[in-house]
Order: structure tokens, then C-alpha cells, then sequence
């Protein structure tokens, strides 16, 4: 029976360069679906951010790509099958080269339909719709070591209020990645006898990405 991974032995990596956009004239409702990108030059195993109108489940979302081909390739477990029709967008290879060895620990949130009240006059149990999703934030605490590439990069980023891709991946395997504007002002945080530590805040736009390995 497989166990659920533990957070000890993860990587974190953060984009460290966004190749310029390949524009993408269709994604197909398939699973799974199918980008269409004329001389995309890209390869199994890389990481694009997708951007797309119509088809709004995959809107600023990172995929792997798997089947790639000269103009087109595929968003690697991702079943479209029952997604908006897609009108338009684009795709930009990501570099995930900067990586964290700081973090301390990881708490989220959001993610949660507004709840509408759809109740009538006639109904005797009040009835809810699902509304807007928000928006999924992670608060990371993490050490406050000037040393840490990653920290540092996170602080620059804030200050552009930047767009940046994250990848986790546990010692297991399994690997997350996401897009999102991040929050760090590098302020220390601490109380006596205690590892000096600062926040690191990513809202995310769109929606996690999860693979298996």
C-alpha cells in the first residue's frame, strides 16, 4: 500500500527565467489535451505556463510537456475533456533554477467556493450554488539566511510585485508547481534563543499542478 509523502527531503525551486511567448492556437478537449503551437522547439519534460481565454481551467496554470512534436505537444495528465472551448493564448517556457534551502515550514489556504444562497420561498432547507474559487495562498516560514539564493530572489520578486512558477518535489517523487505573485519583504521575525526566521507569501494565479514523479 503507497503512504502519502513527508515533508523532509523537499526540493523548492522557483522560476529563474521565462522564455519569450509561443503563441498556441488550439488546445484540444482530450486527455490528455493536445496544444497546438507551431515550431514550439519544446521537449519532454519541460515546464510551460499556459495562458488561455475560453478554456479557463488551464489559465495560468504550469504543465509538463509530454508527446512533443514540432507544433504541437501535450499538457502531460491534464484530461480537457470537459473544459471551455479554448479561444486563444500562449505558452512560456519556464527555467526553474533557483532553489530554496530555508524553508521551515508550510501552511495553505483559500481555495474555497463562495457559497451563493440559492434558497426560494418554497424550499424549506436553505439550498447553496458554488460561486467563485479563491485564491490558494501559501505562507512559508522561512529561515533568515542572507545566504539562501532563494530568499533573496523571493525578496526581488516582491518588490517587482512579480509573477513567479514554483516546483516542489518531495524525496518521494511527487512534485507540485503553480504560478503566483509572491509577498516577501525579508523582515526578520524571532523571539530570544530562538533561529531568526521571515515570511515568504505566494497567492497563487490559477490553480496547482500535481505529478506522480
Amino acid at each position: 500500500m503507497s503512504q502519502a509523502p513527508i515533508w523532509t527531503g523537499v526540493s523548492v525551486y522557483m522560476q529563474s527565467a521565462i522564455a519569450t511567448a509561443k503563441t498556441v492556437t488550439a488546445v484540444a478537449k482530450a486527455n490528455p489535451g493536445v496544444a497546438s503551437a507551431v515550431a514550439n522547439g519544446y521537449a519532454n519534460g519541460d515546464f510551460v505556463l499556459l495562458s488561455a481565454q475560453g478554456m479557463r481551467e488551464v489559465n495560468n496554470r504550469v504543465f509538463r510537456v509530454s508527446g512533443a512534436a514540432t507544433d504541437a505537444f501535450n499538457l502531460e495528465g491534464e484530461d480537457t475533456t470537459a473544459y471551455g472551448t479554448f479561444a486563444g493564448g500562449s505558452a512560456k517556457k519556464l527555467t526553474m533554477g533557483t532553489t530554496f534551502a530555508t524553508f521551515a515550514s508550510v501552511a495553505v489556504s483559500g481555495g474555497d467556493p463562495d457559497e451563493i444562497d440559492a434558497t426560494t420561498i418554497h424550499d424549506t432547507i436553505k439550498k447553496v450554488r458554488f460561486g467563485m474559487f479563491s485564491a490558494i495562498k501559501f505562507a512559508v516560514q522561512s529561515q533568515w539566511d542572507l545566504n539562501d539564493a532563494g530568499l533573496l530572489a523571493a525578496i526581488a520578486a516582491s518588490k517587482l510585485k512579480a509573477e513567479r512558477a514554483f516546483m516542489f518535489v518531495f524525496e518521494s517523487g511527487e512534485r507540485m508547481v503553480f504560478n503566483g505573485t509572491v509577498s516577501a519583504s525579508g523582515v526578520p521575525t524571532g523571539s530570544t534563543g530562538q533561529v531568526a526566521q521571515t515570511s515568504i507569501n505566494i497567492s497563487c494565479n490559477g490553480v496547482p499542478t500535481y505529478y506522480l514523479t
